[in-house]
């Protein structure tokens, strides 16, 4: 016969049993429903059809045809090496929301004089490369983007800017 205080020893010896946090299928379930969740957010983010702008409005995307807006021609005078040369350039900007056309008819002076400051300070050996073309459409259209935000426009709704003439001397 045992005494009691074997039997306590042999208690103590004996392994504990262990404890399962949670079964096997409510992890399962609730892994599911997270990445179900984070998916959805990821969608709506990169959407943007429900989410709140920045003063809590719904900013919708306008939709419908384009709508274009003619500059007048643009003219300045660079340096290129030793010679003073001359570009002339003809854009457009590119909207799908008249409303940000006239913000930018209404800004006209204001987005003559930077984007006489932008093209007059280009270089000739840039410019004569696809490349540096390219480039020079992305820094108008971040320029006009800017004016856009500064009047309380939606800058983003600049869609692109395209050259319609782009002439070096």
């Amino acid at each position: 016969m045992a005494t009691a205080s074997e039997a306590a020893a042999a208690e103590a010896a004996a392994p504990e049993k262990k404890k399962r946090a949670m079964p096997l299928w409510l992890t399962i379930t609730l892994a599911v429903v997270l990445i179900g969740a984070a998916a959805g957010g990821g969608f709506l983010l990169m959407h943007g059809k429900s989410a709140p702008g920045a003063h809590g409005k719904v900013i919708k995307r306008p939709s419908g045809p384009p709508h274009f807006l003619a500059l007048k021609p643009f003219v300045v005078n660079f340096q290129a090496g030793q010679q003073v040369r001359y570009l002339q350039v003809a854009l457009q900007v590119m909207s799908h929301d008249p409303k940000t056309l006239k913000l930018i008819q209404q800004n006209d002076p204001i987005v003559r004089n930077n984007l006489l400051l932008l093209l007059g300070n280009q270089q000739a050996s840039t410019l004569a490369t696809e490349t540096g073309k390219q480039q020079l459409r992305a820094a108008v259209l971040a320029a006009i983007r800017k004016v856009v935000a500064n009047a309380g426009g939606h800058p983003k709704r600049v869609a692109a800017i395209y050259f319609t003439s782009f002439v070096m001397q």
